[in-house]
């Protein structure tokens, strides 16, 4: 039997300012990190619970507890999700075993996914959401090839015009966090068009996304909210282009592979997201970033500190975990 002992801890991280989207603001990224200790080797995983898919912290916390002796008695990765309900819970935990085993083999990740050594990636940065002229100020001074703009209220056309004036030569994806309406959502993609927008993110709610499929989409619709695993992406065809894979919707890194080999399989672009947290929860998900459009892994950048070692981040270049953070 494994000598395998378990850690839970609840972690609070400052963010820098405050980060607004269609649904609220928080001035905080609250994350569950999972240690695993076995033999001298330690692995970590980190998640965020959400309050969108009915998750807290507590809950979360007890529902890895309540799998404590099933974990220490040797758990793999296969079977988490039988173990564990709550998806953030889970990706903590199978990020976790991921970094047992790389600590434990000698191996990297990537090696142990039977994947291309990873390499350094472009990412998204994220303005939050404000007024037109904050966030084309903010845009300005950021100085990045890649903006995503979170959107979903009114008066989302001046901002997205007003942005473009500031950034001409700017990547730009949206996120509307499922705040526009099918009324507006004809307009405001031929809008997205106007101003050249690469992709717009969860423009409808899920339960509202049925629209989708009966209008023209001049610009690549995601599906964020909509998307969690690979057995969801049948109901997602002919209403959204592309699908946002992020580890706290597929339950960790084993599943987040899983579904983009299905999605690509099935003609899905591939976006990698992030909720706001530490390095610690962006490592994993850079395996996933590897092969994808648009990864939007900046997390860290948004908090007024990361957790040491961190990933390095040059400009919105972001390079590979250290096997001290990760992998």
């Amino acid at each position: 039997m494994p000598n395998r002992r378990l850690s839970l801890a609840h972690e609070r991280w400052p963010i820098a300012g405050n980060f607004t989207i269609s649904r609220g603001s928080k001035t905080h990224a609250d994350v569950v990190v999972v240690t695993l200790e076995e033999d001298g080797a330690v692995g970590r995983g980190e998640s965020v619970p959400y309050g969108r898919y009915g998750e807290t912290v507590e809950a979360t916390l007890a529902a890895l507890e309540a799998a404590r002796d099933a974990i220490e008695a040797g758990l793999g990765r296969d079977d988490v999700a039988n173990h564990v309900p709550p998806l953030s819970g889970r990706n903590a935990l199978d990020c976790a075993l991921w970094d047992l085993a790389a600590k434990q083999s000698g191996k990297r990740v990537w090696q142990l996914a039977h994947r291309p050594e990873w390499q350094p990636i472009v990412t998204a940065y994220t303005l939050s959401l404000a007024s037109p002229e904050a966030m084309a100020e903010a845009a300005a001074m950021s100085d990045r090839p890649l903006l995503k703009l979170k959107l979903g209220r009114e008066g989302d056309e001046e901002r997205l015009k007003r942005v473009r004036e500031a950034v001409p030569n700017s990547r730009i994806i949206v996120d509307a966090n499922e705040g526009w309406s099918p009324e507006n959502l004809p307009r405001m993609l031929a809008i997205c068009a106007e101003q050249r927008v690469e992709m717009v993110e969860q423009p409808l709610p899920a339960d509202k996304d049925g629209a989708l499929a009966e209008i023209a989409r001049p610009v690549a619709v995601c599906a964020d909210e909509s998307a969690h695993d690979r057995h969801g992406l049948a109901g997602l065809s002919g209403k959204y282009d592309a699908v946002n894979i992020k580890l706290d919707k597929t339950g960790g890194l084993t599943e987040a592979l899983a579904m983009e080999r299905a999605a690509r399989d099935q003609g899905f672009k591939i976006m990698v997201g992030c909720m706001v947290a530490t390095s610690l929860a962006m490592a994993p998900a850079l395996l996933v970033a590897q092969v994808a459009g648009i990864a939007d892994l900046d997390g860290p950048l948004l908090l007024a500190r990361d957790r040491e070692p961190g990933l390095r981040y040059d400009g919105s270049t972001v390079f590979p975990p250290t096997p001290e953070l990760w992998g």
